[in-house]
């Protein structure tokens, strides 16, 4: 137990000098980072939304910066082909004279990989991030080759210009552990940014963790004990996104056409025993799942007609369920 306890308080103060090192730069968005290194620590990929100019780029390279690890950057355009992403066999000529097929690896073997406006990419060429986002290996010319770990793709898109733009499919979002929103910032935030941006001094930070440090922590996220009244309530949640189950709450019925996917369950236990470990604890609690729910939800509930004709947001759908389902399971949580 002292051990655990120890380990528990190790997890808390690296978790804590990352997020400080994050902040030199980055202004605000404290929802954001934590959910970014969430993912991070649960082995999962992020998506963050938002309009242009808010500092998402910023938070992937800062968070590059921070860790001792190979980071790559790729710009997603409509032109962009899958070869650009995983690689190709190049040839080149050999000492001997001849000539060989080499392979040339494209910036998907990095540990960190920023997909820069995923949405402007055509389909095919999203594609070529699924096999690396859930198997962590890619397959070119018929071989199959094993990424560098730890392994983290984060995403970014617009969500307000329309042209020139592919909507992720179900089956891509469903990779994400959690799509985050990234907010606009109020006055006082900006007053920060301006002078952080501006003036002579540029913020910079130092290198906290490595790759085999992050493994380790990693490690510990999956040894934390989860009981099994917690692990039900997380199922519950996920069935109540499904119209027609009987866990369904009106919204559910009314506004959803497919509700989220056994990846969102794990999304909400693996992130539940990281805010534990943040709140020094080995075990995960009811508000630890609660407090995972919307970002792990929200893009993997899909709307039917009407849910999209009223403009229902996601969001409200899972706020609702929240409070329906813990009614039926214990006290009411603050989310």
């Amino acid at each position: 137990m002292v051990e655990a306890t120890e380990s528990a308080a190790r997890f808390k103060s690296d978790f804590a000098a990352l997020k400080g090192e994050i902040g030199k730069v980055i202004v605000g968005m404290e929802e954001v980072v934590e959910g970014v290194l969430t993912c991070l620590l649960a082995e999962g990929h992020v998506l963050l939304e938002g309009v242009p100019g808010l500092g998402k780029t910023l938070l992937v390279r800062t968070l590059a910066e921070c860790l001792n690890l190979k980071f790559s950057r790729i710009q997603f355009t409509p032109d962009l082909m899958p070869a650009d992403v995983v690689g190709t066999n190049i040839i080149v000529e050999s000492p001997e004279g001849g000539r060989e097929f080499r392979f040339q690896a494209g910036p998907i073997f990095g540990n960190i990989i920023l997909a820069d406006e995923i949405n402007r990419a055509t389909p095919k060429t999203q594609s070529a991030l699924l096999e690396a986002m859930q198997e962590h290996s890619v397959t070119v010319a018929g071989t199959m080759r094993k990424l560098p770990q730890p392994f983290f793709v984060l995403a970014t898109q617009n969500p307000i210009e329309m042209e020139g733009t592919y909507p992720l499919p179900e089956a891509q979002l469903d990779r994400f552990f959690f799509k985050l929103l990234v907010r606009y910032p109020n006055l006082e935030q900006l007053q920060v940014i301006m002078d952080r941006t501006t003036g002579a001094a540029i913020p910079t930070t130092d290198k906290v963790l490595d790759g085999p440090r992050l493994l380790e922590l990693r490690a510990v996220v999956r040894e934390i004990p989860i009981a099994p009244h917690v692990r039900e309530y997380a199922l519950n949640i996920i069935l109540a996104t499904h119209p027609g189950s009987p866990l369904a709450v009106d919204m559910t019925n009314r506004f959803v056409r497919y509700g989220a996917s056994p990846r969102a369950a794990q999304a909400l236990i693996l992130a539940g025993k990281v805010s534990a470990l943040l709140d020094g604890r080995y075990n995960v609690s009811l508000e630890d799942v609660a407090k995972a729910a919307p970002a792990a939800l929200r893009h993997r509930i899909l709307l039917n007609f009407e849910g999209q004709a009223e403009g229902i947001q996601p969001d409200a759908i899972i706020a609702d369920l929240l409070e329906k389902i813990t009614d039926k399971t214990g006290p009411k949580l603050e989310v």
